[in-house]
Order: C-alpha cells, then sequence, then structure tokens
C-alpha cells in the first residue's frame, strides 16, 4: 500500500497537477506560494509538534519529541481539492486561486521530504536530532530531487520537440514520472519534488517549444483525466 501511493499515486498527481499551472502566474504569486509551501508547513511542523509533546502526557501518553515532530509533518500539509471546486465556482480572482494552487502543489513535495527527513531520523538508533543534521538531510532530498525534476523535464521536451506525435508525447510524459521515481529512489532524493519540477518544465517550456496544438490539447486532456481519477481513488482510499 505504502509503495503504490507514495510510489505511484503520489508521483502521478504532483506531475498532473504541476503540468497545468503557467511559469507568468506562478511568478506573480512566487513570494507568497513560496513563504505558504515551505516555511510554513516547517513552522506548523514543529507547533503541530511541540503541542503534541506536551499534551500527550495530561493523556499518560509518553512521546518522543522526534515522533511528535513525525505527527507535525504528516498533519501540516493542506490538500485544497474540495476548496478549489468551490473557489471555481464563486468566480474569485486568479492571484488567490494561483496562490492556493502553487501552495497545494509545493507543499505536498516539501512535507514530504520533511516526513522522509524525520522519519529517517527517528527509526535509525544514536542519531542525532539536531537542525544541522535535519538541514543537511533536507537539503539533499530538495536540491537533489530539483535537480533530477529539471533534468527529466528539459530531456522529455526535447524528445517531444524531434518527434512531435502525441501518442509519442503521452507516453514519453508517463516514462517520466514512473522512470523519475525509480531514479529518484536509486538516488535517496525527493520524487515528488522532482515530479513537480518536471510538470512545471514539461507544462511551459515543453508546451511552448516542442508541441504543436493538437499534441499540446491531447496531453493536458490526459494528464487532467488521470489526476481526477486518481483523486477519485485516493478519497475511496482515504474512506476505507
Amino acid at each position: 500500500f505504502t509503495e503504490i501511493l507514495m510510489g505511484g499515486m503520489l508521483n502521478f498527481l504532483l506531475f498532473a497537477g504541476a503540468i497545468h499551472v503557467r511559469f507568468s502566474d506562478l511568478k506573480e504569486q512566487r513570494i507568497p506560494v513560496l513563504i505558504f509551501s515551505t516555511i510554513s508547513v516547517i513552522i506548523s511542523t514543529f507547533v503541530i509538534g511541540g503541542i503534541l509533546y506536551y499534551l500527550a502526557p495530561v493523556f499518560k501518553i509518553e512521546l518522543p519529541y522526534i515522533y511528535c515532530l513525525l505527527f507535525g509533518s504528516l498533519i501540516s500539509p493542506t490538500d485544497p481539492i474540495a476548496v478549489l471546486g468551490i473557489l471555481k465556482k464563486a468566480n474569485v480572482s486568479k492571484s488567490l486561486e494561483t496562490k492556493i494552487t502553487g501552495e497545494s502543489l509545493f507543499n505536498d513535495g516539501v512535507a514530504v521530504v520533511l516526513f522522509v527527513v524525520i522519519s529517517q531520523l527517528a527509526r535509525v538508533p544514536g542519531t542525532e536530532v539536531n537542525l544541522g543534521s535535519i538541514c543537511l538531510l533536507l537539503g539533499k532530498e530538495v536540491i537533489g530531487g530539483l535537480i533530477l525534476g529539471i533534468a527529466l523535464g528539459y530531456t522529455a521536451s526535447k524528445a517531444m520537440k524531434s518527434i512531435d506525435d502525441y501518442i509519442v508525447s503521452v507516453l514519453i510524459t508517463l516514462s517520466v514520472v514512473m522512470g523519475g521515481y525509480l531514479i529518484a529512489r536509486y538516488f535517496h532524493i525527493s520524487g515528488p519534488l522532482a515530479m513537480v519540477a518536471a510538470g512545471l518544465l514539461i507544462g511551459n517550456y515543453g508546451k511552448k517549444t516542442a508541441m504543436s496544438n493538437l499534441t499540446k490539447e491531447y496531453l493536458s486532456k490526459f494528464w487532467e483525466l488521470i489526476d481526477e481519477v486518481l483523486n477519485a481513488v485516493l478519497f475511496l482510499f482515504i474512506g476505507l
């Protein structure tokens, strides 16, 4: 279940979300999106972890601080699927929609990286938990994931430009997601952030330089369908 959820569905969902986000919209709201998806998630993790650490003994539950942080990282990222549906019907401003979409896109990647880092620190006996060790692991996961995603997105865009066939283009994007996850797992870097970076690059640079209008249309519709199907399955899993 963990492999399906973390290795399969999450990467597909993040790529599908990123491929529809425009750089121009994201650039306008870059400061709030960056703050909400990174600093706010980290602050929330430590605040929730601290509250749980001091609240648990009241109920006679002894929890190490590292596990309280783990819970904080798990509960901090927000999922705006229902909210976005309401906002679209309410015809809110594009800037607000971009802030929420951008924040949700990046906070998943940041939160997963944070969760993995804290989980590693919790699982390895004798690991010293301090700001330096957390920053080191976080830096490796984040920077490595972004570099891999940019490389995958650029390579895929170049491949699609040389072919420009909508069926082959869809297959190339599928290989980016599945192959990218395996590469990220092998090098112990962030697969989710790699998918966000690859999706953004293909959705902007790739669509602008490597695709005909027909290919753009088919690719957008394919990943929109994937997004809807996987979100439905994900909520079904949560219900079960």
